[in-house]
């Protein structure tokens, strides 16, 4: 059996609890090969080197963890700068919020080109290399290069942009052109990978060489749709946990004359949270029955504070849930309970248990597995509902979700009113196919399905 390598921006121990689902797939395989996981430490050394930074390495049970600092210059440009302040918002259709510095692509084709150089001793000629996420776009061109002749896949876990809006990127093709360098590119849905196949047929004038490889830069690439999973069993456990057990009951104690709807986000400008609670104050207005009946808890984790965008977000979500709150609250009743911090994971389920409704709209996501997590922690005998947006990858595959258009507050409005006077029977059954879906293509088959792909790409 091939060594698996995995290569991400961040790296997780795959043994703790606390590393998430994605990390537990990825140390399943990783553990079987004896593989190694290489990325960034976390560590930004102040009066480092551009283009220079410490190897560690490290043993978590039968993997190797392998991470590299990066100093104060190559953090700036390659991570806030072009992973997250021009391919970010690019990629997720915020033209407006990009910034196009000049200084930034080059920073981040350094830290690429010193990941390369950094990994290439450290890899087997047997290796299977999987890349991950638009931080690492070109690391198989730099490896390649450098001479490296193993089955390198990536994945992105982001949308994939229209061919117009990709082309505002300065370089885009460059961009574009360095997929090339992989034997397979995995994207979260379909629309992604027609995204993909219109932009190298307009830019590159690209050819099908079958429903699967495209051909193009003098180069073929398998493209595929893989939605990314959760760990169903996993998160089944988790709900039954005390922890989330305790968190059910002491909402449902608290809010027994309440219907709850539950909105869980990073605060991301990606995620629609302004547009759900203008959603909520229209659904107040539209059907007055939900007056003191209905409650929306609002938790937007903090993230990126130091950018202007994300400090501008927080004011405008404040301000939009103290004007709710102070036109339509009684001495008893607040509309909207808004948290800005963490919320243990363990909790998380006990949360999603309680609402009646699952708010997930953002306006463009990959995937958003917040979605299928409210489904699975529902209880079977009497489920929420899950109103999902049209725009997130997840509306490919929960098609029994209330889908909406964030855009639209009034009908957003309409359609939460929906779920809530859902009956029985009807969220019952949409369960039920909503979670025979989620089991099938959970994070385990997204793993096996993706990785059976790349060993079987033809050259």
């Amino acid at each position: 059996m091939s060594r698996l390598v995995v290569i991400s921006n961040r790296v997780a121990d795959p043994r703790k609890p606390a590393a998430g689902g994605l990390a537990v797939a990825l140390g399943e395989a990783l553990n079987q090969t004896g593989g190694l996981w290489f990325g960034w430490s976390g560590t930004v050394v102040e009066d480092g080197t551009p283009g220079e930074g410490e190897l560690h390495t490290r043993h978590a049970g039968a993997v190797t963890l392998a991470t590299v600092d990066l100093c104060r210059d190559d953090h700036d440009s390659y991570y806030h700068g072009y992973s997250n302040s021009v391919l970010w918002p690019v990629f997720h259709y915020r033209l407006d919020l990009a910034d196009f510095n000049a200084s930034y692509i080059a920073g981040y084709r350094r830290v690429n080109k010193m990941f390369a150089r950094k990994l290439l001793p450290l890899l087997r000629d047997d290796d299977v290399i999987w890349v991950h996420d638009y931080h690492l776009i070109p690391l198989a061109a730099e490896l390649r290069a450098m001479g490296c002749k193993q089955r390198i896949g990536f994945f992105l876990h982001i949308p994939m942009p229209p061919p117009l809006i990709m082309a505002a990127i300065p370089q885009h093709e460059w961009l574009m052109r360095s997929l090339f360098a992989y034997d397979l590119v995995g994207l979260q849905s379909e629309a992604d990978v027609a995204h993909f196949k219109r932009y190298v047929r307009n830019e590159g004038s690209a050819e099908e060489v079958d429903d699967k490889r495209v051909r193009a830069f003098g180069a073929t690439v398998a493209v595929q749709a893989f939605p990314i999973g959760i760990d169903v069993d996993e998160f089944m456990r988790l709900t039954a946990a005390p922890d989330a057990v305790e968190t059910f009951e002491k909402m449902r104690g608290e809010y027994s004359r309440r219907r709850l709807l539950l909105g869980i986000d990073r605060l991301d400008y990606s995620k629609g949270i302004p547009h759900r609670v203008r959603a909520f104050r229209e659904l107040l207005d539209r059907y007055p029955e939900n007056r003191n009946s209905a409650t929306l808890i609002m938790i937007a984790s903090p993230t990126r504070d130091d950018v202007h965008a994300y400090a501008d977000l927080r004011q405008e979500l404040e301000g939009l849930c103290g004007s709710v709150n102070g036109d339509y609250g009684e001495l008893d009743w607040m509309p909207v309970r808004y948290i800005h911090r963490m919320v243990a994971r363990k909790r998380v389920p006990g949360l999603c248990r309680a609402a009646s409704v699952g708010l997930v709209t953002p306006l463009r996501d990959g995937m958003n597995l917040v979605a299928k997590e409210y489904v699975v922690a529902q209880d079977a005998d009497d489920p929420g509902v899950l109103v999902l947006s049209r725009f997130a990858g997840a509306a490919e595959q929960l098609k029994e979700a209330l889908l909406v258009n964030p855009y639209d507050t009034q009908g957003m409005a309409d359609t939460i009113q929906l779920a809530l006077q859902m009956p029985l029977v009807e969220r019952q059954a949409r369960h039920q196919k909503l979670m025979a879906r989620i089991r099938q293509h959970d994070v385990h088959w997204w793993r096996k399905t993706f990785l059976s792909a790349l060993q079987n790409s033809e050259e």
